[in-house]
């Protein structure tokens, strides 16, 4: 229901990255004025911080937009991660690559600030442990069992990203521990790219996958068969503001989370006004120097609301 509602009119996308929302203004469609959550960083991957408004562009189906307001700085963060349990899981101990997964995001949060919520999905999602800013109690539970059934990994996680962003705090995100072949929903770029444009928050992923098979990249990230009409999971990390990184032993599941986390911490926040024009509008957020690079949400909605159920 979520990808029909969501793919209707919008074209694939193929540039990178979209951002999130403030509490009190949202990405949503027929909204008075547009949020984006902005990470940027230097041609050695380096967060970039302290960049000024004068510093940003923003360009709205090409055409530039004046920022209204502007924000840079850190915040707590609200993390929800979602555990991929499936049957793939259980190939070369990418399930317990997983597992230390989860302890590593618990153990880089900050204790008495942050909170996380955990979710497992195999054919269907389950909420393990509500939002909570009690970290150890998310590393405390037991992830026993042997992973089984099919993968939905796509309705997973539109459906907790909806969790993510009611949240309060102001950087919010979802992350996907997985091995990233998903066999329960097969969708078409336009389809994964329709998803990406409902999905209000970042969503990044963190690929467990055997020593052999790191070298094959995001090549990894594509079941047997798909073709180039199917977008990767990069693609919706992308085109939601996040990331991507993988990892096939402790030392890659460290750097990588301690990376990704952040990115998310520190944030720039851009408003501006929407254009007139009903429907959908690519935007670009781009610094006047061309050698960093922006995570951004790559468009939104406006005119009369749609409906999303």
């Amino acid at each position: 229901m979520l990808l029909a509602a969501a793919t209707s009119d919008i074209p694939a996308q193929t540039t990178s990255a979209p951002p999130t929302r403030e509490p009190q203004v949202t990405f949503r469609t027929g909204v008075e004025v547009v949020t984006v959550h902005v990470a940027v960083r230097d041609r050695r991957g380096r967060v970039v911080r302290n960049l000024r408004q004068s510093e940003f562009e923003v360009l709205d189906a090409g055409m530039p937009r004046e920022i209204r307001d502007f924000y840079a700085g850190e915040a707590p963060i609200s993390l929800a991660v979602l555990l991929d349990i499936s049957g793939s899981m259980a190939v070369g101990r990418n399930i317990d690559r997983a597992r230390h997964g989860v302890q590593v995001a618990m153990g880089l949060l900050r204790a008495g600030e942050d909170e996380a919520a955990l979710y497992t999905f195999d054919s269907r999602l389950r909420e393990v442990v509500a939002f909570t800013m009690d970290l150890d109690l998310i590393s405390r539970v037991s992830l026993e069992g042997r992973p089984w059934g099919l993968t939905s990994l796509f309705d997973a996680i539109a459906a907790t990203a909806q969790t993510v962003a009611a949240r309060a705090n102001r950087h919010r995100a979802l992350l996907v521990i997985t091995d990233g072949i998903d066999t329960g929903s097969r969708v078409s770029a336009p389809e994964v790219s329709g998803l990406a444009s409902s999905i209000d928050v970042p969503v990044y992923l963190l690929t467990v996958v055997t020593p052999v098979d790191h070298d094959a990249g995001e090549r990894a990230l594509r079941a047997d068969g798909a073709s180039a009409e199917v977008a990767t999971l990069a693609d919706l990390a992308r085109w939601t503001g996040g990331d991507l990184r993988m990892a096939s032993v402790p030392a890659h599941t460290v750097v990588a989370v301690q990376d990704l986390l952040a990115e998310l911490r520190y944030q720039y926040l851009i408003t501006f006004e929407p254009g007139a024009r009903p429907g959908w509008h690519p935007l670009e957020i781009r610094t006047r120097n061309s050698n960093l690079t922006v995570h951004a949400r790559s468009g939104y909605f406006a005119g009369p609301a749609r409906s999303r159920d």
